[in-house]
């Protein structure tokens, strides 16, 4: 099991940047972990934003968020990022991170039951 706690969730207005970090506490190495983030708006189901792989490091972007978001992981500080650039009203939700030690595949990172732990969520509130 893998701790994760997120942060740095606010309200900006739209164009604007947030960073958002996922902190692991794990007794796992933390690079061994595939780690993706998530975003739930109200009344929809959670969706997939990014995802970073385990040892490569390979990324992966839904495509709303592709050419804006980030994401980054230094495992020296067991963290993973997401940098959000041109920020968009759409992109107001609740965003989490999951983490898991299963091994990774191009579908199933984007998948939101295949991580095995969750964060509690950071809020995102983007002004038009």
């Amino acid at each position: 099991q893998v701790q994760l706690v997120e942060s740095g969730g606010g309200l900006v207005q739209a164009g604007g940047s947030l960073r958002l970090s996922c902190a692991a506490s794990s007794g796992r190495t933390f690079n061994s972990y595939t780690m993706g983030w998530f975003r739930q708006a109200p009344g929809k189901e959670r969706g997939f934003v990014a995802a970073i792989w385990w040892g490569r490091s390979i990324t992966q972007y839904a495509d709303s968020v592709k050419g804006r978001f980030t994401i980054s992981r230094d495992n020296a500080k067991n963290t993973v990022y997401l940098q959000m650039n041109s920020l968009k009203p759409e992109d107001t939700a609740t965003y989490y991170c999951g983490a898991t030690l299963k091994t990774p595949a191009p579908s199933r990172t984007r998948d939101v039951s295949w991580y095995d732990n969750w964060g509690q969520g950071t809020q995102v509130t983007v002004s038009s």
